[in-house]
């Protein structure tokens, strides 16, 4: 058993590592920081990796995706129809307790999508803010993501308006 703090440390570089994977739009490396039947010793000739480990995933606005593929899908699309994307992270806070360890950051977004016209570089910039939860199972291999879920922060509105109070002359 490692150490707690390398344990941080890990799951740290982990989540890191798949939010760099995500800015890059490497699909391979954002693949590979999910679970597999693999990573918990299962043999998916003889059982169904659906029901193995199952893995999932909630973007901000979509119905909870299960199973490897059905993530993987999502990111898949994400990518394809985002041309810019970085991920400010911040309110990080990483709890390992055994083999499992959650993140819960703040997700400051920045994106952009195709240029609206031919010959632009890109389309408007556009932030987002986000809560995410993430949950990481340690494996062989290293600390592998069992959960994503996303949820976007409200923006709150100005209570100006709603002031009663008289402004002074």
């Amino acid at each position: 058993m490692t150490a707690p703090h390398t344990d941080v440390e890990q799951v740290e570089a982990a989540n890191t590592a798949f939010y760099e994977a995500l800015e890059r739009g490497d699909f391979e490396e954002v693949a590979s920081a999910w679970l597999t039947p693999a990573d918990l010793g299962v043999d998916e000739e003889y059982h169904d990796p659906a029901d193995t480990g199952v893995v999932s995933c909630v973007h901000p606005g979509w119905p909870v995706l299960t199973g490897r593929g059905e993530v993987l899908r999502s990111y898949a699309l994400i990518m394809a129809n985002t041309d810019y994307i970085q991920f400010f992270l911040t309110d990080v806070h990483v709890s390992v307790t055994g083999d499992t360890a959650v993140v819960t950051c703040t997700e400051n977004i920045l994106s952009g999508g195709p240029a609206p016209e031919e010959g632009e570089e890109l389309g408007p910039l556009v932030g987002q803010l986000v809560v995410a939860t993430n949950v990481y199972r340690r494996t062989p291999s290293g600390w592998k993501l069992w959960s994503h879920h996303a949820s976007p922060v409200l923006a709150e509105e100005d209570d100006d308006e709603d002031d009663d109070t008289p402004t002074p002359p």
